[in-house]
């Protein structure tokens, strides 16, 4: 973590203001947080920061309100909740700038912890506009960011704060960079990752990206079907992006030239219609019928990958093998993931996972709390695995 200025070169925080950028942007129903994963996660951070006599300012959006105030966006509906997981009083600000955010901030004493509302309210927010950046800074004292997935997004409170106050990442964006880093910038070798998910169009940039950097690339889901489909097998009437054929033999090749193996299905679940427990059979990957559905990978497929996993050092994983929230369609994405979390737990394997539904599917394997690292990020994961550059971060890198 030498890359990045964390929360050990802040100095003392007794007294000081610290805006801290967090991601509450959590599942709401009937004004209810239904899944406070986030939010539990930020909770180490803000109790060191009070715990060293800081005042806390969380900074934070919720949902796409397009810079203008809107009351179902507002998060009022979340302080009860991060005070619940905190075990101490939030206080909260009807703004996030202005009189009424600066005097909830100098009513704060040392150790307090206060939530602006959502910085989307403004549209200087998105448009990373210095006058509305500087706004947000005249609360702070310094700044740190906790919101790795919202690094991928050049906003005021996300990248424009870091260029005007002293910047520091806090420790759940600290662990995110040491996990990605372990994983795909600096990995012990080999390096396998299993990249699965509906569609080839929407992995294209992290496919060319993976298959340059990695060893091995397993591709399941739906996209697997395209690549089948490419190299002249017959998918029936299975999810395949048939248009993008010649892609996928481009990225074949590319992975030759790489000496990067690619490792496809060789046997597939299939089904006639989409839905769980649908009637199904196991065949060979060339032999799918002409009616039939590829839903999830063969029991060959799974252990081709598993003996493919005992080979590698490092694991990234992006996305299901199969249409795991329906029965028996989850076999693969389950047997596989609980066969890394095994080598996982022995020490032999580090595992970093995340993105899309890839959070969701190892939950649903028992496994989300095995791996190494698991990114609740979404698309600034996705946007690192892309080897794109997120400007959140970048705002943190260390000044040689």
């Amino acid at each position: 973590m030498t890359a990045f200025r964390t929360l050990d070169d802040a100095g003392a925080l007794n007294g000081r203001r610290v805006l801290l950028r967090v991601d509450v942007n959590v599942p709401m129903e009937a004004g209810r947080v239904t899944d406070a994963t986030r939010i539990a996660r930020i909770v180490p951070t803000i109790r060191e920061i009070a715990g060293k006599g800081g005042r806390v300012v969380l900074l934070a959006h919720f949902g796409r309100p397009k810079g203008k105030p809107v009351a179902s966006e507002s998060l009022k509906s979340v302080v009860a909740t991060i005070a619940e997981h905190l075990g101490r009083p939030v206080a909260f600000a009807e703004d996030c700038v202005g009189p009424a955010a600066a005097a909830a901030v100098a009513a704060l004493e040392d150790g307090d912890v206060l939530l602006l509302e959502n910085t989307r309210f403004h549209a200087g927010e998105e448009k990373n506009d210095p006058a509305f950046t500087a706004e947000l800074a005249a609360n702070g004292d310094l700044y740190v960011n906790e919101a790795f997935s919202a690094a991928h997004r050049a906003h005021a409170s996300t990248e424009g704060l870091a260029h005007v106050l002293p910047a520091y990442a806090g420790r759940l964006m600290q662990a995110e960079l040491d996990a990605l880093t372990k994983g795909l910038e600096a990995p012990t070798r080999p390096v396998i990752a299993l990249v699965g998910g509906a569609k080839v169009s929407s992995k294209i940039d992290l496919l060319q990206n993976l298959v340059a950097k990695v060893d091995m690339l397993v591709i399941g889901g739906g996209m697997a079907n395209t690549f089948l489909h490419a190299q002249g097998f017959g998918v029936g009437k299975s999810l395949c992006e048939k248009d993008l054929a010649e892609t996928a033999l481009r990225i074949v090749e590319a992975a030759k030239a790489a000496k990067c193996r690619i490792i496809l299905p060789v046997d597939a679940v299939v089904a006639s219609e989409f839905k769980a427990d649908a009637a199904h059979e196991t065949v060979s990957v060339d032999s799918v019928p002409d009616t039939g559905m590829i839903l999830d990978a063969g029991p060959a497929t799974v252990a081709e990958i598993n003996a493919a996993i005992d080979t590698a050092a490092t694991l990234v994983w992006n996305g299901p093998l199969g249409a795991f929230e329906l029965t028996p369609f989850d076999a693969a994405t389950v047997a596989a993931a609980q066969h890394a979390a095994e080598r996982t737990t022995a020490g032999t394997l580090v595992s970093v996972a995340g993105g899309g539904d890839t959070v969701a599917a190892l939950n649903h394997a028992g496994v989300g709390e095995t791996f190494s690292y698991v990114s609740t990020a979404g698309g600034a994961f996705l946007e690192w695995l892309e080897g794109k550059a997120l400007p959140g971060v970048e705002a943190l890198r260390a000044k040689v």
